[in-house]
């Protein structure tokens, strides 16, 4: 139940990113071609392409709450994963976009007429819209620990992003100065790559069964300093969406009987599932060899 809440915890953020992409690319357009600035129209079509990822999300987000079935015995939470990554390459080629406008900008040879002063309104207002979405949508990733809201406020930072930018560039085309419009877009276009790129290593990480080894010591410690386990003998975890799935080898005094193995086997279970977001645990049990 509580995994189902988290989730919808989510797509509620990821909504309300929709929401915002759909009115504000509009506005952008419309507002970019009223006021002749190239920045403004830029960032509109910028949004129109996140309506893209923000979909993807959504759909991830769904499809994670799907029950197990017979070809997906430990359910469909890896589709948050997956939805992440599709946002990393959706976010990537965006920040390829706003790199090559960049590049033709500074170095075309065209005169491009300083844009109406209305359109630094325009932005100004889309950047402190797209500042809160994210700021919202990282708190709701935080306590639903969602990969792929995380994402999706990552991309409402990037977003927030380009239109300061747009505002930097068109406010200096006011003052004389176009060549602070492209070196912006530039240095916004990195920093989207950045963040497409960090969430590309998360997903893939996870998608390949990697994990972060300092969490796997915090869980072997955990497990270890339980009353009854004598000692940890390995330890292997999985990311499945948000959650982690653990498989461990413990040692036990030798003359348990079944029934008491078996419940310091369960307590280790307890305490990694309360302590942190693991999914499920399988414990194996194994007596510790006397000298």
């Amino acid at each position: 139940m509580q995994i189902n809440e988290n989730n919808e915890t989510g797509e509620r953020g990821a909504w309300l990113g929709l929401a915002a992409y759909l009115s504000l690319s509009a506005f952008k357009l419309a507002a970019g071609w009223a006021t002749g600035s190239a920045a403004l129209i830029a960032d509109g079509l910028n949004n129109a392409s996140d309506i893209g990822v923000t979909v993807a999300i959504l759909i991830g987000l769904r499809l994670s709450r799907k029950p197990p079935d017979h070809n997906h015995p430990y359910g469909h939470r890896r589709a948050e994963t997956v939805a992440s990554l599709v946002a990393s390459f959706l976010m990537a080629a965006v920040g390829f976009q706003v790199l090559i406008e960049a590049g033709r900008r500074m170095f075309g040879q065209e005169d491009i007429a300083p844009p109406d002063p209305m359109a630094a309104a325009v932005a100004a207002l889309s950047a402190a819209i797209m500042f809160g979405v994210s700021f919202y949508n990282s708190r709701l990733a935080a306590r639903a620990e969602s990969e792929a809201l995380a994402a999706a406020a990552a991309d409402n930072r990037s977003d927030a992003l380009v239109s300061t930018g747009a505002l930097i560039g068109i406010g200096g085309a006011q003052f004389g100065l176009p060549w602070l419009d492209p070196l912006t877009a530039a240095a916004v276009g990195l920093v989207i790559l950045y963040t497409a790129w960090n969430i590309f290593y998360s997903s893939t990480l996870s998608l390949t069964d990697g994990y972060d080894e300092k969490k796997l010591s915090a869980y072997r410690a955990t497990a270890a300093n339980t009353i009854g386990v004598l000692g940890v003998k390995e330890m292997r975890a999985r990311a499945h969406g948000s959650h982690v799935c653990l498989d461990l080898t413990i040692f036990v005094d030798p003359e348990l009987n079944v029934v008491e193995s078996h419940r310091i086997a369960e307590t280790v279970e307890n305490r990694l599932k309360r302590k942190y977001r693991v999914l499920e645990t399988h414990v194996h049990i194994e007596p510790l060899e006397r000298a």
